[in-house]
């Protein structure tokens, strides 16, 4: 079998092919045949070094992944040989509230071999079904993103039909929120750079979309469109320093899922702004197997299709990379191992 394997802090060029063996199933074990991979920000981080959790050398990267069981271990009971599954980001984070910590915490496609191979061997617990309408390059497409999102809408404080949500950007946790909080009922608010990119936004279900480009003070328009209130949750991708506007078009009581990293403009926020406005500041560090389990159940019911911008085949895996890093995708970028 082919995996790929890099190092972190080394850059693309540490992507490599190597060769082994297929691996046997050991008590409570899966073998999966991956089908398709899916890549996410933090596997860009890795690779440039900047990524804050324990890697492991020399690892197979991806944490998103989906494909077919076609062998078991002695005692496996959850999953049986032919079913579809796709492996939990964190697999040691099964249900609520317990969660590792950050300094401990087992990572596919990182602290453990990850998805961008042709055969991976997980844990019994490790893995869930796939909803029964999706393929295999969707359903690679849910895991981190999609749970990070849905744990993001319903984790802390659910958010209701007829409430209002905003979300910054196009990035993939920002597409899946969307999608979810259209089927919940939720009016949807969105901030873009471009018109292309809202067209795109309102297809998948935005009612307003704000060009932060043309519109700086993009919080101004957030409070016009709700009749000065705000809205109820904002989805806060925290990167380019957009912390203060989200604080400042957030209702009163409302709340902020802060998703990736710490903020780079936290430093600079008056505390009032949000104390006196009773603001809740929710980190949000993707989510538990439960929660991955209740996402595809409502996938399912949906009948809901992850956004996808394009597919990769296996061996332009590199290709993918690059692709990735420097075309700023609307959707996932995937990578077929068929």
């Amino acid at each position: 079998m082919k995996s790929y394997h890099a190092q972190k802090g080394a850059g693309l060029a540490s992507l490599r092919v190597k060769e082994h063996a297929v691996p046997v199933p050991g008590p409570h074990e899966v073998l999966v045949q991956v089908r398709a991979s899916a890549l996410n920000y933090r596997d860009l981080a890795i690779l440039w070094g900047t990524y804050p959790l324990p890697i492991k050398p020399d690892g197979i990267p991806l944490a998103d992944g989906a494909g077919e069981v076609v062998a078991i271990g002695a005692s496996v009971t959850r999953v049986k040989i032919g079913d579809r599954v796709m492996a939990t980001p964190l697999p040691e984070w099964i249900d609520e509230p317990f969660f590792p910590g950050w300094d401990s915490a087992a990572q596919i496609g990182g602290s453990l071999d990850g998805l961008l191979t042709e055969y991976a061997l997980l844990h019994e617990e490790w893995v869930v079904p796939i909803p029964d309408h999706l393929s295999f390059e969707e359903a690679a497409a849910l895991p981190t993103a999609g749970v990070t999102a849905w744990n993001a809408l319903t984790g802390l404080r659910p958010l209701q039909v007829g409430e209002t949500m905003l979300v910054l950007g196009s990035g993939s946790v920002s597409l899946f929120a969307l999608q979810f909080a259209r089927y919940i009922g939720a009016r949807i608010l969105a901030t873009t750079s471009s018109e292309e990119k809202a067209q795109r936004l309102h297809a998948l279900g935005a009612d307003e979309v704000i060009n932060y480009r043309t519109m700086p003070n993009w919080h101004e328009a957030v409070r016009e469109m709700t009749g000065g209130r705000g809205v109820d949750l904002v989805v806060e991708s925290t990167n380019p320093g957009t912390l203060k506007q989200s604080i400042q078009a957030t209702a009163v009581s409302g709340r902020i899922a802060l998703v990736g990293w710490l903020p780079s403009d936290v430093s600079t926020i008056d505390i009032g702004t949000f104390f006196f406005g009773l603001v809740t500041l929710q980190p949000i560090f993707c989510g538990s197997r439960a929660q991955l389990s209740a996402m595809n159940r409502a996938v399912a019911q949906w009948r809901l299709r992850p956004a996808i911008d394009r597919v990769f085949p296996f061996e332009d895996a590199k290709a993918a990379y690059r692709y990735y890093e420097k075309a700023r995708p609307v959707g996932k970028v995937i990578i077929s191992h068929h």
